[in-house]
C-alpha cells in the first residue's frame, strides 16, 4: 500500500516530506481514483543539511574544548566532519548511540589529533529539535488553507530521508494525532509522485488522476494599483474564472489588462506576467461599459487571459506560462514576503480603496450638481462646491488618513442629500416627526406628501 498511487482508497491524506534541503507538506484528497492537491506549504530553507550542520558545530565545539584546536576553519577537515556527521545521523535512526571517529583529523605542535567521541540519540535529538519543530507551522497553515482538521485525515504519509529519524516520526505523530504511515520507502516516494504527475500530464496514465493546484494567486491590476484576484492560490487546476469590470473614466475607449501573480495587495509588488489592451470600447460614462475578463488555467500551468466588451463584442486575449521563471524558492519567498508585509499592505490597500471611493463620489457629485442645477439654487450650490473642493483636497493630500476621508465624504453626502430634500419635500426624519405630531393631534385621515 503506497498511499500515493492506489486508486482503490478514498480519503484525505497529508504528505509530510522532509528531505535533504527542503520541507514540504501537502494535503491531498483521493476520490474514485482522482488525487486533488488541496493545499501545499513548506520551508525551502529546512532539511537534513541543517541537521548535519548543527551536528558539525557540536563536534567542532566539543573537540575545541578538549584539544583547544578549531577544526571548523579548515575546509578539508570540515568536509571529513560532514561525512562523519551524516553517517552518525543515519546510524542514530536505528541505534541509541554511535561513535564519531576520524583518526588523524588534524595536528598541532604536540602531534596528530584524533576525533573519537560518543554521541547518543538523545543528545542528537536535543541538538536538532528546533529544526523538527519548524515543520509544524507550515503543517498548521496547510491544514488551514485546505480547510480540513487533523481528524479529517485518513492517513499521514512520511516522505524524505529525514523522516527515518524516530524523533521526526514522534513529532509528526503527536501533531497529527495518528501514527504516520511508513510503508513507503521515503526516498522512492518522491520519484513515484513525479512519475504519476508526468504520466497524467503526458496522457499515459489511466485510472489515477493527480489534480495540481496553483501555488500563487493570479489576477489583474485595477483602479488605484490594487491587485484583484481572479484565481486564488491553492485553486485546483485546470480552472476557469470570469469577472466583470468597467471603465474608470468617462468616454474611455480602451482598457489595459495587466496580469500579475502573487499574494501582495498592490499589483506592482507581485510578479508581472503580461499586458494587453482592449480597444474599441464605445464611449460611455464611467462605470457603464461591462468588460468581461476571463482566466482559463490549464493542467500544464498555461494561463489564457481574455477581455471582452459585452456591448460591442470587441475582445482581446493573451497566453502566459504561469510557472515560467519561478522556482520553488521564488514561490516560497513571495509567500513569505506577503506574510511579512501583510499589515503594511492592508494599509496601502485601504488607502487605495478610500481614494477610489472618493473619486467615485466626486464624479457622482459633479453629475448630480449638473443634472439638478435648476432645483439646487445658489446657496446650496455653493455648499456642495465647497464640500467637493474639500474632499478633492483630502484626496490629493498623501498624508490624509481614512478618518480624514470619512469626515469629508460625510460632509459631501450630507450636502448632496439636500438636493433630494429640495426635490421631494421634507427629509425622512421630518416626515416621521410630522406623522407622530399628526397622530398625537388625532388628525386622522390626513396624509403626508409622498
Amino acid at each position: 500500500d503506497s498511499g500515493v498511487a492506489d486508486p482503490r482508497k478514498d480519503g484525505t491524506v497529508a504528505v509530510f516530506d522532509l528531505g535533504g534541503g527542503t520541507f514540504d507538506i501537502s494535503i491531498l484528497s483521493l476520490n474514485e481514483g482522482v488525487f486533488e492537491v488541496m493545499a501545499t506549504n513548506g520551508d525551502t530553507a529546512l532539511g537534513g543539511e541543517d541537521f548535519d550542520n548543527e551536528l558539525l558545530k557540536y563536534i567542532g565545539n566539543e573537540f575545541k574544548k578538549e584539544n583547544n584546536v578549531d577544526l571548523l576553519h579548515d575546509p578539508l577537515v570540515v568536509q571529513r566532519l560532514k561525512e562523519v556527521a551524516e553517517k552518525a545521523k543515519i546510524e542514530l535512526s536505528s541505534a541509541m548511540k554511535t561513535d564519531l571517529s576520524a583518526p588523524f583529523i588534524t595536528a598541532d605542535a604536540t602531534g596528530p589529533k584524533h576525533l573519537d567521541m560518543e554521541l547518543t540519540r538523545a543528545r542528537f535529538e536535543s541538538l536538532v529539535d528546533k529544526y523538527i519543530q519548524r515543520t509544524l507551522a507550515p503543517c498548521e497553515q496547510c491544514l488551514k488553507d485546505a480547510g480540513v482538521s487533523k481528524s479529517d485525515l485518513a492517513e499521514v504519509i512520511l516522505v524524505g530521508g529525514m523522516t527515518r529519524m524516530p524523533k521526526v516520526q514522534e513529532v509528526a505523530e503527536k501533531f497529527f494525532g495518528r501514527v504516520p504511515s511508513k510503508s513507503v520507502n521515503p526516498d522512492e516516494v518522491v520519484a513515484m509522485g513525479a512519475a504519476i504527475q508526468g504520466g497524467v500530464l503526458g496522457g499515459k496514465l489511466e485510472g489515477v488522476v493527480l489534480i495540481d493546484v496553483t501555488p500563487l494567486s493570479l489576477g489583474i491590476e485595477t483602479l488605484g494599483g490594487l491587485f484583484t484576484r481572479l484565481v486564488d492560490k491553492n485553486t485546483a487546476i485546470p480552472t476557469k474564472r470570469t469577472e466583470l469590470f468597467s471603465t474608470a473614466f468617462d468616454n474611455q475607449t480602451q482598457v489595459g489588462i495587466k496580469v500579475y501573480q502573487g499574494e501582495r495587495e498592490m499589483a506592482i509588488d507581485n510578479k508581472f506576467l503580461g499586458h494587453f489592451d482592449l480597444i474599441g470600447i464605445p464611449p460611455a460614462p464611467r462605470g457603464h461599459p461591462k468588460i468581461e475578463v476571463s482566466f482559463d488555467l490549464d493542467a500544464n500551468g498555461i494561463l489564457h487571459v481574455s477581455a471582452k466588451d459585452i456591448a460591442s463584442a470587441k475582445d482581446q486575449s493573451m497566453r502566459v506560462q504561469t510557472s515560467g521563471g519561478l522556482s520553488d524558492d521564488d514561490i516560497a519567498r513571495m509567500k513569505q514576503d506577503a506574510e511579512q508585509m501583510h499589515a503594511q499592505d492592508l494599509k496601502r490597500k485601504e488607502t487605495a480603496e478610500v481614494k477610489n471611493a472618493a473619486d467615485t463620489e466626486l464624479w457622482q457629485a459633479e453629475v448630480q450638481l449638473q443634472e439638478f442645477k435648476p432645483q439646487v439654487g445658489d446657496e446650496l450650490k455653493h455648499e456642495i462646491v465647497q464640500a467637493i473642493a474639500h474632499l478633492r483636497d483630502v484626496r490629493n493630500n498623501e498624508a490624509s488618513t481614512p478618518e480624514d476621508y470619512k469626515t469629508a465624504r460625510d460632509v459631501l453626502a450630507k450636502s448632496l442629500r439636500k438636493i433630494g430634500e429640495r426635490i421631494y419635500g421634507y427629509p425622512q426624519e421630518q416626515q416621521q416627526q410630522q406623522q407622530q405630531q399628526q397622530s398625537t393631534d388625532k388628525q386622522d385621515n390626513q396624509s403626508n406628501k409622498p
